[in-house]
């Protein structure tokens, strides 16, 4: 019963579970004790080098290997962009080329690389293999899933650069962005 208690709250908008730092509030007690990890220092890894800071130590082993190890030997000589793996840097080359030989069978797009095309591929299909673990949200990119966990914890991690306010999706930034291009350009 008390699941469907919690699940009733989706509809009538109730938001019981409130947290006792910033007083959000949620409709599902998972959900607010997701959001507590967002208040407590020793559940989030900065890097040293550019101060982002990430979730989880496996993110920020990632983004270190990715942005700032020494490791990358296999360079693009048209940008200078460095690889950690030599498989990395000829899908790269494309985006200096234009080459895009993977070609969708339904319709007439192609893409630079293969991963681009089977992700494309589930516009066709509908297929959405991946679910967020607390609300079942199935989603058709795994990015999709990472973004859409900022809806449950409340974290908002893009901010704009003009007035500072805070997103909880990328889309939604790029929106709000907008407004200051429109005053500034009128256009």
């Amino acid at each position: 019963m008390f699941h469907l208690t919690e699940h009733m709250n989706t509809h009538t908008g109730e938001r019981p579970y409130v947290c006792n730092i910033c007083n959000k509030s949620f409709g599902y007690k998972c959900n607010l004790t997701m959001h507590r990890s967002v208040h407590t220092e020793d559940k989030s890894y900065e890097c040293d080098i550019c101060n982002k800071i990430f979730p989880l130590k496996q993110y920020l082993k990632a983004h270190m290997t990715r942005n700032h190890s020494d490791k990358k030997q296999h360079k693009c000589e048209v940008c200078c962009k460095t690889f950690v793996h030599k498989s990395e840097l000829k899908p790269h080359m494309r985006t200096h080329t234009g080459e895009k030989p993977h070609n969708c069978g339904i319709c007439t797009k192609s893409f630079a690389e293969k991963s681009n095309l089977v992700r494309h591929m589930r516009i066709h299909t509908g297929e959405k293999p991946y679910a967020c673990q607390l609300c079942n949200k199935l989603f058709a990119e795994k990015g999709s899933v990472k973004q859409h966990l900022f809806t449950h914890t409340g974290e908002k991690p893009y901010e704009c650069d003009i007035c500072f306010k805070a997103f909880s999706a990328t889309s939604a930034l790029r929106k709000h962005s907008r407004i200051h291009t429109y005053i500034t350009t009128g256009v």
